[in-house]
């Protein structure tokens, strides 16, 4: 029996250049993908890609974050790093779903939102708690899957949701393991130190109750049998979505809620 994979290799795998990123999932899962732009307000940003779907004959809302396959497309989509422009965009996308009772599904693989000036500058930080906020209150089914690097606000500003899955090989943290380690011990060469320390691997979040599912890989990672994770992802979102679907309006709301409020709860001190 092989030995089971470190944090630091977990985060190689999720980082690889090849890993299946949101167009493909698209391609594979979502017929009739119809893309969505950014408006005349808020313009376009590249590296959020959303728009209305069907899943299985059912009308959805599809939103991630895009990374490219190489230089040229990373450049396009700013290495997966949203700006607020991209995050307003989602969230008109999300309140679109629930004007007409669609589910959202997103797909997260971002290093984290974009730190730039002029990024600041237009209110990242506010579209960031916006989404957060709006997401808590919708009314209809949510389901995030981290697909690659969930890190920071970046990622969480599409997480607030229902369910979230996470890839067997994922990582989802508050920030990179280079910057903990940085910010910590004033060594980002401490990065598979870190790794280990920050509990950001999938097993290690679901036996915290941060995610709800893992979906499996194939052996190596996804980028070797994309078809075969392709599957077990179309499985897992098929199961959960049914399970939702039974709640309605306030009932997610609440349920949704009360999911978050229970993470990171003290255990009640019992009486001496």
């Amino acid at each position: 029996m092989s030995q089971p994979l470190t944090a630091a290799e977990r985060l190689s795998i999720a980082r690889h250049p090849q890993r299946p990123n949101i167009e493909d999932y698209i391609a594979a899962l979502f017929p009739h993908f119809f893309p969505q732009r950014g408006d005349r307000c808020y313009g376009e940003d590249e590296a959020i890609l959303g728009g209305v779907a069907l899943f299985h004959g059912r009308p959805v809302t599809v939103i991630g974050t895009r990374k490219g396959k190489t230089l040229e497309e990373n450049l396009r989509c700013n290495f997966g790093m949203p700006s607020p422009e991209g995050y307003r965009k989602a969230l008109r996308l999300m309140k679109q779903a629930e004007k007409f009772s669609r589910p959202v599904i997103t797909l997260i693989d971002t290093s984290g939102a974009y730190p730039g000036k002029g990024a600041e500058e237009r209110g990242q930080g506010e579209a960031i708690a916006r989404s957060l906020f709006e997401m808590s209150r919708l009314t209809v089914p949510v389901l995030a899957v981290i697909t690659g690097e969930g890190n920071s606000g970046g990622a969480l500003a599409l997480a607030v949701a229902d369910r979230v899955l996470m890839l067997e090989n994922a990582v989802y943290a508050i920030l990179s393991p280079e910057g903990f380690a940085s910010i910590l011990w004033k060594d980002p060469s401490r990065r598979d130190e870190a790794c280990e320390v920050m509990k950001l691997t999938a097993p290690d979040l679901k036996e915290l109750g941060v995610i709800d599912e893992i979906i499996p890989e194939p052996a190596g990672g996804a980028h070797l049998a994309p078809e075969i994770l392709f599957r077990e992802v179309d499985r897992a979102l098929s199961a959960q979505l049914a399970q939702l679907e039974r709640l309605k309006g306030s009932a997610l709301t609440a349920a949704r809620y009360q999911k978050f409020r229970r993470m990171g709860a003290a255990a009640p001190k019992e009486e001496a």
